[in-house]
């Protein structure tokens, strides 16, 4: 019987495999893996189906993104513990991996949230909502000099805000102490805030009377007005910061016009004597 009959063409050996042919001839140039036997006369190349078994430690280790270049030294020199090493390695890589891609899954899932929210909200109404506990990241106090608008400070930080651990990935949001600093300063926030999931700073759970208002960065119009009104004519008062967040910015919309800003505070029923 021909030697070649009790091997396989690159062909029959990939289909047995699942290593397509590409693959095969690549790992073949580079030195990983090499068929078990080359044509003196077409050069075409032949598998024995023992090496699929060898096979197993290359496709093993591709599949967990070990470099090629590793798994080249490793086959020259494999033992236990060098490849347990390299799991090793490639075990702390995949955890920062995981990390990075669970940070990105959070911010998707909030763009999310304050998208659909902002698409949802009667913008002309002040309400009454319940908001459960919710974890942010509360910036440094904000220093401003005088004829300074928002930015100055927003600017300053931003240039520093990976010294303080910010992500400025997720969304930011001004922060007034009281409501009646809020009415003082609307355009001037207190603090900055980023809803981050591993911020230590909370957001209180409880019921909050909300509003909404359209335009640029600050431009809050009436809003503080129209949020005090509703408090007072429905007999609550105001307890804790005023927090306002952006449902609608530059990465949903290009129309600054059509920024969609949400400002909530925390209210208690009043105790009135009579």
């Amino acid at each position: 019987m021909d030697e070649t009959n009790e091997l396989y063409s690159i062909k029959e050996f990939s289909k047995i495999s699942g290593v397509n042919a590409a693959t095969l001839r690549y790992w073949d140039e580079i030195g990983i893996f090499t068929p078990i036997k080359r044509d003196q006369y077409n050069n075409y190349r032949y598998y024995s189906i023992e090496q699929v078994l060898a096979l197993n430690f290359v496709t093993t280790l591709s599949e967990l993104g070990i470099s090629l270049k590793t798994i080249a030294e490793l086959r020259k020199e494999r033992d236990p513990e060098e490849l347990l090493k390299v799991l090793e390695v490639r075990e702390r890589e995949l955890d920062m991996e995981l990390r990075e891609l669970r940070l990105r899954s959070s911010i998707i899932h909030l763009r999310q949230q304050l998208i659909r929210a902002g698409l949802r909200v009667d913008e002309t109404k002040i309400s009454m909502q319940h908001m459960e506990e919710r974890a942010i990241k509360l910036w440094p106090p904000n220093e401003y000099a005088e004829g300074d608008s928002f930015v100055n400070p927003l600017s300053e930080f931003i240039k520093s805000a990976s010294e303080h651990y910010v992500n400025l990935s997720f969304p930011v949001g001004g922060y007034w102490d009281s409501m009646e600093d809020f009415m003082s300063h609307p355009s001037k926030p207190q603090n900055f805030f980023s809803i981050d999931p591993v911020g230590v700073d909370k957001q209180q759970d409880g019921e909050y009377i909300v509003g909404y208002t359209r335009g640029y960065y600050a431009k809050m119009g009436d809003l503080p007005q129209r949020l005090y009104d509703y408090a007072q004519e429905n007999s609550l008062i105001t307890v804790g910061p005023v927090y306002t967040i952006y449902l609608n910015e530059e990465i949903s919309t290009h129309d600054k016009s059509q920024y969609l800003a949400q400002s909530y505070v925390e209210v208690k029923k009043s105790r009135r004597r009579y």
